[in-house]
């Protein structure tokens, strides 16, 4: 993908995209701040680090949870089904859908189905596949994918919303959000009775009990998973954590880092089809755990804990390049700085190597990440291997002349005086404030004119500081 800066410029001179993203993240990061202070938690940073060594320890035993997860879903009376990738995890979902007949799917938030485009490959057989998420579902109206791991339609407001329904659903015009709201809910509840099969996603695998965790705010996915007959959790791998006692930790992290609350509203636990006394729940369990990708990220100790991630969006929040692009100009389903680090390690830093550097380097991502990524860093070792692409490819010889160029001047102050002497003389001054890409042949370098394509130098002075400091001092240097 080429650098998408028309898209980034539309985005950042829409000023009711401005707005919206800007409001929205600066709401999240208010009751952010206000959910970990001192007196709504003791010590939450002690908390992010028994996070973080909770999440290193299990992805350095991956395998081990993981057999350990099989063995007791299997007891529960559930299916593991392992997927390589995208095509095998779609593969699965459409064997079941064939085979018990389903015409209807309902579907909670999940990242990781976004990320294979199942909604996308099950549209294509005819499958009415709905999303029952209020903000996934009035982007699936829109034809839209998210725009944010947590608030998926956090860049409409109530008049887009308005306008969606009136359009899609033939309802009558309404912007009161409460309304809006229930339009959606009257909608939902035929397709939830109606479902044959459920899909959610996983925000916990607990290895030692075989239960799938899912956390939200709506009560959509606990009727995804309780009223189709058939269920399936679809999971990364990467989603385990060793024992139940061990969950305590992420839910008082990440709430209060996803959406500013001590505790999401629903927190529920899957582990297996309805038992005999159960009045409700599943015939059949099933979870979909998908690689896609992952393995190759574990095999890299340097990056490894780029899988750590929560998907609660905080730093998407806390990100100023974030908030001023908006999701929709990354180019993969996650956006953001965890993002720039993941889509790279998925599909190679040659697919989209400007990704690592959409990024001011700023750290406000690590500091809010809830179990200490240290996304900096990780964008750094990418940066570093785009760069060795090019050297391989031949595509940075340029770029390394120019610099081996800068430090041959920079390192003489003789030479560097009198190339700053002749500045004022041979590029004088221009009233628009633009110079550098007006001088003959510098376009035509393609590493300087992508620098130039956002960005000039300010014209020379007519006097340098050297210049300026003799008058001053009275002819002393």
């Amino acid at each position: 993908m080429i650098f998408p800066a028309e898209k980034l410029t539309a985005a950042v001179q829409n000023p009711k995209l401005q707005t919206a993203i800007y409001d929205s993240t600066g709401r999240l990061m208010e009751k952010r701040r206000v959910a970990i202070a001192p007196d709504s938690i003791d010590d939450f940073q002690a908390y992010r680090t028994q996070a973080h060594r909770i999440k290193q320890h299990t992805i350095e035993n991956l395998d081990y949870y993981l057999e350990q997860f099989e063995r007791n879903v299997s007891a529960n009376g559930g299916k593991v089904v392992w997927a390589r990738d995208a095509d095998e995890a779609v593969a699965f979902v459409r064997q079941i859908c064939k085979e018990k007949g389903v015409q209807r799917i309902v579907k909670s938030k999940s990242m990781t189905t976004e990320e294979i485009e199942l909604n996308h490959e099950l549209e294509h057989d005819k499958i009415d596949i709905v999303e029952t998420d209020l903000g996934e579902y009035i982007l699936q109206l829109a034809n839209e994918k998210p725009y944010h791991i947590v608030a998926p339609a956090l860049h409409k407001t109530r008049y887009d919303v308005a306008d969606i329904f009136t359009e899609k659903l033939g309802e009558a015009r309404e912007e009161v959000i409460e309304k809006q709201t229930m339009i959606a809910r009257r909608r939902l509840r035929e397709k939830f009775v109606t479902a044959e099969l459920g899909i959610t996603g996983g925000n916990f695998l607990i290895a030692d009990s075989g239960a799938v965790t899912i956390i939200e705010n709506e009560g959509n996915a606990r009727l995804s998973s309780s009223a189709p007959r058939v269920q399936i959790a679809v999971a990364g791998i990467e989603k385990l954590i060793p024992r139940a006692q061990d969950l305590a930790t992420f839910l008082r992290v990440l709430g209060r880092s996803a959406t500013g609350q001590p505790l999401t509203v629903y927190t529920s636990f899957l582990s297996g089809p309805r038992r005999e006394n159960e009045i409700d729940g599943p015939e059949e369990f099933y979870v979909l755990l998908i690689d896609n990708g992952r393995t190759k990220v574990i095999a890299d100790p340097a990056k490894r804990q780029s899988l750590y991630c929560i998907r609660c969006g905080a730093c998407l929040n806390h990100c100023p390049v974030y908030r001023k692009i908006g999701g929709h100009n990354y180019p993969w389903v996650y956006s953001g700085p965890i993002g720039a680090i993941l889509s790279p390690q998925f599909h190679g830093v040659a697919t989209d190597p400007w990704l690592p550097y959409a990024s001011s380097l700023c750290g406000a991502c690590a500091e809010v990440c809830p179990v200490k990524i240290q996304i900096p860093k990780i964008l750094l070792e990418l940066r570093h291997e785009v760069t060795e692409a090019k050297r391989v490819v031949g595509d940075g010889r340029l770029e390394k002349l120019a610099f081996q160029l800068y430090s041959f001047v920079m390192t003489r102050p003789g030479l560097y005086n009198f190339i700053e002497g002749l500045a004022p003389r041979f590029f004088p001054g221009q009233s628009d404030g633009k110079w550098l890409n007006k001088v003959p042949g510098v376009m035509s370098i393609p590493p300087v004119a992508g620098w130039l394509s956002q960005r000039d130098l300010p014209p020379p002075p007519e006097k340098s500081f050297r210049e300026l400091w003799r008058e001053r001092s009275g002819g002393r240097a």
